[in-house]
């Protein structure tokens, strides 16, 4: 009978790569990964990697044992949610990964109404862009995703994922409020109106990668300009306080706004562009009813927000 640990170790190299990558995401030390894996070898009598200068490569053999252990840890979730899904009472922890204007808005009133409702099921919640979000999901590291996708520009899809939608918000310009002194005042004192007027003023914007960010250069380009992108950060916070400072322009998703009014201006892009938030879980392990009481309640919170 094979190991069914080492089978997941092997797994896990073909994930991520490298002994030290899998040893950092379980805890393991890269020697202990490595004996785990010999002793797999032993037991299936086979080579299953082959060392490619500093690092290993997966044999056909370990493929084809990987194929299987993918097959046999959705056997061992499903069947982990049956059981679940047969008590009284709602347990367990849920890893939950959240982008950040989604953890500002939803998640306060998730962990509230999670606490009042199923006081024994424990949430951890960290925070990362979707796109990496969606990939460490289905690769186990999650149980639960909030992520987004921008018009025309669809997320990743993973297989053994499911997608529900949460809500969709507006994206408009967020300029400085008229008045406001800043960095900006000598390079345009004319009202902004349009994107058109932003062609010479300096944008903030998220990191080149981030599909906001992609986004939000084709808009410019599409409005007959290439933005003159000064800062960078994936902090939404810190963008806005360079909008509402008066020393930069940018894209800003409605959500952004939950429990707070905006202390900049916001015009509509044409076509009123709206992005998509929604949800993703492993098929296997979606019915676990603490990952189904999670999704739940962020749908009606997300429900009860005005965007």
């Amino acid at each position: 009978m094979l190991d069914v640990k080492r089978l997941r170790l092997l797994r896990e190299l073909q994930l991520r790569g490298t002994l030290a990558d899998v040893a950092a995401t379980l805890q393991y030390s890269p020697s202990a990964v490595s004996q785990q894996l010999a002793l797999l070898e032993k037991e299936v009598g086979v080579k299953l990697l082959l060392k490619v200068g500093r690092r290993v490569q997966l044999t056909p053999q370990a493929e084809i044992l990987v194929e299987h252990t993918t097959e046999l840890l959705e056997t061992l979730e499903r069947a982990e949610a049956d059981m679940s899904a047969s008590l009284t009472t709602v347990t367990g922890t849920v890893k939950l990964a959240v982008f950040q204007s989604a953890a500002l808005a939803l998640l306060p009133d998730l962990l509230t109404a999670m606490a009042a409702a199923h006081p024994d099921v424990r949430i951890e919640m960290v925070q990362r862009e979707p796109e990496t979000a969606l990939y460490e999901t289905w690769a186990r590291d999650f149980d639960l995703v909030v992520a987004e996708q921008y018009p025309g520009h669809a997320a990743p899809l993973h297989p053994g994922l499911d997608r529900i939608t949460l809500t969709t918000d507006a994206i408009r310009l967020a300029v400085p409020t008229a008045g406001v002194a800043g960095g900006m005042t000598r390079l345009r004192t004319e009202p902004i109106t349009d994107l058109e007027d932003t062609a010479n003023l300096p944008w903030v914007m998220e990191p080149r990668g981030a599909a906001s960010r992609h986004w939000a250069e084709q808009a410019c380009r599409q409005a007959g300009f290439e933005p003159d992108v000064r800062f960078e950060t994936a902090d939404l916070q810190a963008q806005v306080r360079l909008i509402e400072s008066g020393n930069a322009v940018g894209l800003m998703p409605d959500l952004m706004w939950t429990g707070r009014p905006p202390a900049l201006t916001l015009i509509d892009l044409p076509g009123l562009p709206r992005r998509t938030v929604f949800t993703s879980a492993r098929r296997a392990s979606r019915r676990r009813p603490a990952i189904l009481a999670c999704r739940e309640i962020l749908a009606q919170t997300a429900q009860s927000l005005t965007i």
